[in-house]
């Protein structure tokens, strides 16, 4: 037993640093648009392309991510997915022009969609019941962490060390050469054989999985949270700096989300299950985003660290919530076919509220638009939390789709 304790723990850091080493590269571009702006000669939507192109390809190819995972095994393919973000992250720091660092940058986000969608099905079968939230809890912190170092870190620390975009893009690739090492290591024993995607008359399990209205629901709240996590990393240091905040300080404040999300992600996870609810911290939590989606457009600089706490908690509490959906409310043995689907869907929102805010940055000089929209989506979100089973009913929701299929 001990044994297993101990090949746990280093199972944990496997995914805290996994978390961490495919978020830094991503969150590192905020802090140097303008830097960028002035080397490449871009526009703020290339850029805003170039930051969400990770998760773009996460969301083109998911699906037959997590076929792929389903039929050699999720372990193998999160493996597979480490090497190739580390492969990617590190070439990004041989671009010479910005056309080498979209394609590099596009290489490090195929291994994004080979970990994400098998990752969740790796920690079902790796991880008791019981201990599944802890696992991507502690992956999902290690994202915050990555993704708050990288923005409080790049201009003060890390660009000073080489200043060249390219030295800043290698240091933040280092973690994840290590990450793929300690994966490519690793000999865990406890984990199930790989089950096939196609049953025996060779009917693939897409169509069940395509008809599931909770599958569209997670989905839906993950398109939302993507759309106001990745929408706020990217343009808030813009905003700040908008409203007279000098770009280290505006990147600084911005970093305090991550700071604010470590507690969120795993008291709120907690307190739901704890007193059986789900629904109301999920749509209390967008009540409050589209409060700060609308006060971002009149408070000063000061006031942009409770912003970005609320922001913090709001996004990233939910965040480990969501992913938890999945194997609570789906069929477990298409487990890595289903997290690929939503996780595509959800992902959509990753790419359009960078990208929409960008345009909207260009054409008008302005980011009011944006918020309005954040305000809107915030709602949507609200609404969208009363249609998923509380907390409590989360057993039986499951023991019903592992009968049926659906």
């Amino acid at each position: 037993m001990a044994a297993r304790d101990d090949r746990a723990d280093l199972m944990f850091v496997r995914l805290w640093l996994l978390g961490f080493s495919t978020y830094c590269p991503m969150l590192c571009i905020p802090p140097m648009v303008h830097v960028m702006r002035q080397e490449f000669h871009v526009s703020y939507e290339a850029l805003a392309i170039l930051f969400s192109t990770p998760v773009t390809m996460v969301l083109a190819l998911s699906i037959p991510s997590g076929l792929l995972g389903d039929k050699i095994g999720a372990r193998k393919t999160v493996v597979m997915g480490a090497a190739v973000i580390a492969v990617g992250c590190l070439m990004r720091a041989l671009s010479i022009n910005f056309t080498q660092l979209l394609a590099f940058t596009a290489l490090y986000g195929l291994g994004f969609s080979l970990v994400f969608p098998n990752l969740l099905k790796f920690v079902g079968l790796r991880f008791p019941q019981e201990r599944v939230g802890l696992a991507m809890g502690v992956y999902a912190t290690g994202i915050t962490i990555g993704a708050t170092v990288a923005v409080a870190a790049t201009l003060p620390i890390v660009f000073p060390v080489f200043n060249t975009i390219q030295g800043t893009l290698f240091i933040w690739g280092l973690p994840s050469a290590l990450s793929a090492v300690l994966w490519l290591l690793s000999k865990d024993p406890y984990v199930n054989a790989p089950c096939r995607a196609l049953n025996a008359k060779g009917e693939g399990r897409l169509p069940p999985l395509w008809k599931n209205r909770n599958m569209w629901s997670i989905a839906l709240l993950l398109l939302l949270n993507d759309i106001h996590y990745y929408t706020w990393s990217a343009w808030t240091p813009s905003l700040l700096t908008m409203k007279g905040a000098s770009p280290d300080l505006a990147a600084l404040i911005s970093s305090s989300a991550g700071w604010s999300t470590i507690p969120a992600m795993f008291l709120m996870p907690w307190a739901s299950y704890k007193f059986g609810l789900r629904r109301p911290f999920m749509w209390g939590s967008a009540l409050l985003l589209a409060v700060a989606s609308c006060a971002a457009h009149f408070i000063p600089v000061p006031l942009g660290w409770p912003l970005m706490a609320v922001v913090g908690i709001t996004t990233g509490g939910t965040f480990p919530m969501i992913l938890a959906l999945p194997s609570e409310m789906l069929p477990r043995e298409s487990a890595a076919a289903a997290s690929g689907m939503i996780i595509s869907l959800g992902y959509i929102g990753a790419f359009v509220g960078p990208w929409l805010a960008g345009r909207i940055l260009d054409a008008t000089g302005r980011l009011d638009l944006d918020l309005a929209l954040l305000t809107a989506t915030a709602l949507i979100w609200a609404a969208v939390s009363f249609v998923l089973p509380e907390a409590q009913d989360a057993s039986k929701s499951t023991s019903m789709a592992r009968k049926t299929g659906r």
